[in-house]
């Protein structure tokens, strides 16, 4: 499907891809391409490249760029692909952006301005600014829990109108606000991606275009399912996987919300990742990846043997 800006329609099961590596910080190629294979076979429509769930906010340039271009190496166009620029100003991420155009990404995805507080007029600046030097359609990241500056749903709507602006992944956990942009007109380019894996099946069930999951790195097939039947409109069955899909979450609330290490340890135990984080401290100890073990074993992903 093509929108009118020309590109793949965002839309449907965009895992944020993990990135494995090694217990002295360096990327593991080796597993890199073993869970974007995993991801690609399940049948997931594109991939959130260097984002949260990626550790894109502790990769230098040079990282993301090797990530980038062995991720397009790998998909050979399957999928499309979404670029995180996880930078702090407007000149930072247009700097990123032109690193990464030759490697041609489907889309580039900009966070607010964040450290300084910033008013929602500084906000609209920011990504009216972006998507004007950006040469692929840029995605709006609404993730204040991180940047603590939240996009309100006013300026979501205004910069919709923007033609090489392409949706929002909204991460918030507003569901309100959220909901409220679903149901308000904008332009048929302009896609709504859930970024909370607890609300997956609810913005299913009230028509958003997509998700975008970090928890889906451990088990994906259920998110591709999810929307499979949410394209037939049987809501019922979206619940029931929504409930699946929260049995897995306990991996994260059983460790404490560690997000990103026990999402790491889970694609761990199953062979496609290592256990360790960019940032060594973090990684989950041995009592806790137990804990996300004992999950898995429940869901049936893995043998207790």
């Amino acid at each position: 499907m093509i929108n009118i800006i020309g590109k793949k329609r965002l839309e449907g099961i965009i895992p944020a891809s993990i990135l494995p590596v090694n217990e002295n910080g360096k990327i593991n190629f080796k597993f890199l391409e073993k869970h974007v294979v995993y991801l690609i076979s399940a049948g997931v429509d594109g991939l959130f490249i260097n984002g949260t769930t990626g550790e894109g906010a502790w990769l230098t340039i040079e990282e993301k760029i090797q990530v980038i271009k062995t991720i397009k190496e790998i998909s050979k166009g399957k999928v499309f692909l979404c670029a995180a620029c996880l930078q702090p100003s407007t000149e930072m991420v247009i700097n990123e952006i032109r690193a990464f155009e030759k490697y041609e990404p489907d889309y580039m995805v900009a966070v607010t301005p964040y450290y300084y507080s910033v008013p929602q007029e500084a906000i609209m600046e920011h990504f009216k600014k972006i998507a004007h030097y950006s040469s692929v359609p840029l995605i709006i990241y609404n993730i204040p829990q991180c940047t603590h500056n939240k996009i309100e749903l006013n300026t979501v709507l205004e910069l919709a109108k923007e033609e090489n602006i392409a949706g929002i992944k909204d991460s918030s956990g507003d569901f309100i606000s959220f909901t409220r942009g679903v149901y308000t007109p904008v332009p048929n380019s302009f896609s709504w991606i859930q970024g909370e894996d607890y609300l997956d099946g609810p913005a299913f069930n009230i028509g958003a275009d997509g998700i975008v999951t970090g928890l889906g790195n451990v088990f994906v097939e259920p998110y591709v399912r999810m929307y499979e039947e949410a394209k037939k409109g049987n809501y019922q069955e979206v619940n029931e996987i929504q409930k699946r899909i929260n049995e897995l979450y306990e991996i994260i609330q059983l460790t404490g919300g560690k997000v990103i290490p026990a999402i790491k340890s889970g694609v761990a135990l199953l062979g496609r990742s290592t256990k360790w984080m960019k940032m060594f401290s973090l990684t989950l100890g041995k009592e806790d990846i137990e804990k996300v073990k004992r999950v898995i074993i429940k869901l049936g992903l893995l043998s207790e043997k």
